[in-house]
């Protein structure tokens, strides 16, 4: 039988003492989109959060965490963050900054504490997933134990819905 897999974002919520439920998807690697794995694993887009690093050119790496139907605005981000502009960290620059790769970026257990900024309507669920830091697994755990864990602030930093 092989061992379950534990990722570094599950080993910081079991020592905070934080449930989380790992809900596994089977992985396509001609769809990353968080719309695949939402459906895959059965929930609605907007309980299901996707993780982009983004730089500021006043403040460095930036977290924020957002359904996966939606898409970040910049404009409305750089103005949050106390910046004149902010740009997507670049795929190859990931994993050296984060410790994740894309498709796996958990906002839980990056290399260094970034500012993180969660959509505010996150604070319509009560438990919403996010990555467990490895392609194949989210996590499902409280909206207000993950805000407390990652110390992020709520905002709608959101392009409007289509």
């Amino acid at each position: 039988m092989p061992k379950p897999i534990k990722t570094n974002a599950m080993r910081q919520l079991d020592a905070a003492r934080i449930a989380y439920e790992p809900k596994t998807y089977e992985v396509d690697e001609n769809d990353l989109s968080g719309v695949h794995i939402a459906e895959q694993i059965g929930l609605p887009f907007e309980r299901t959060f996707k993780t982009l690093v983004a730089t500021g050119d006043k403040t460095g790496p930036l977290v924020f965490c957002l359904p996966v139907h939606r898409e970040i605005d910049l404009k409305k981000a750089a103005a949050l963050t106390g910046n004149k502009k902010i740009e997507m960290v670049h795929v190859k620059d990931l994993l050296a900054l984060t410790g994740y790769i894309r498709g796996g970026c958990s906002p839980i257990g990056m290399k260094k504490k970034f500012p993180t900024y969660v959509h505010s309507s996150a604070l319509d669920h009560e438990k919403i997933t996010v990555s467990a830091g490895c392609k194949g697994i989210q996590l499902l755990l409280s909206v207000r134990e993950l805000l407390a864990f990652l110390n992020a602030q709520t905002a709608d930093f959101c392009l409007p819905e289509a």
